[in-house]
């Protein structure tokens, strides 16, 4: 859209991110300024949504005297992953803001540098990797190959599959809903007897359409709360 071919590019994905972020801060910020002790429809439903994060995940996983130190981080990616998530249902936006690699990306690596940092400021460095690589009542031999696994686990392999899970999963519900309805637009215009197929394939694109935006709450609860357990196990005494 505008500075193509450079480091500045601004492309559509980002516009829609951009939408997503403006619209969503003002929204809250109204809701909370005009916050009251009986709670309206709007304020109900962003209070349900914290008491969900607070009590389902971070609570559940953490504990309160942690889950309060980690709470604004994993609220945090909660809501921008519902967010940008559910842009790809609206119509005129139709595109989520996680189909493309940056935010996942970016939002993996927040979770594994935290995860590292807590736990190396509760165990030392080398607490640290001890704790994550050799759980305890193991056979010594096994460490041989259960070390190297465990810290590829810790270094690459946490961040990597948040970032796969999120990414695929947005895409391939992006791609279901343009060819099912580019299949259901073909068929009605196709002026032959494959016309009789368009109502199913428009019935297919309608409940993916509605699968879509349970798959868009369900893929920001997965990742908050991954990224809470990951937190917990670095920051545990005891695996």
């Amino acid at each position: 859209m505008l500075f193509a071919g450079t480091p500045f590019e601004f492309n559509r994905v980002q516009l829609v991110r951009l939408i997503m972020i403006v619209v969503v801060l003002l929204v809250l910020s109204i809701i909370a300024s005009r916050a009251k002790l009986v709670p309206g429809r709007s304020q109900s439903i962003v209070e349900l949504l914290l008491d969900f994060v607070n009590n389902t995940i971070i609570q559940n996983t953490l504990g309160l005297r942690e889950g309060k130190r980690f709470a604004p981080m994993l609220t945090t990616l909660f809501f921008l992953i519902l967010t940008m998530n559910i842009a790809g249902v609206i119509p005129g936006l139709n595109l989520a803001g996680t189909s493309v690699i940056g935010v996942p990306l970016v939002l993996a690596l927040w979770t594994f540098v935290t995860y590292v940092v807590s736990g190396v400021k509760v165990h030392g460095v080398a607490g640290y990797l001890k704790h994550e690589t050799m759980p305890p009542g193991v056979p010594k031999p096994i460490y041989l190959l259960l070390v190297p696994i465990e810290f590829l686990q810790v270094v690459l392999i946490r961040w990597a599959s948040l970032t796969i899970r999120l990414l695929a999963n947005m895409v391939a519900g992006h791609i279901m809903l343009v060819v099912f309805i580019g299949l259901t637009q073909g068929l009605l215009f196709s002026g032959s007897i494959l016309l009789v197929g368009a109502p199913f394939t428009g019935a297919l694109a309608i409940g993916i359409y509605g699968f879509e935006i349970f798959v868009a709450a369900l893929q920001a609860f997965i990742f908050t709360m991954l990224s809470a357990v990951y937190i917990q196990m670095a920051t545990s005494q005891e695996h």
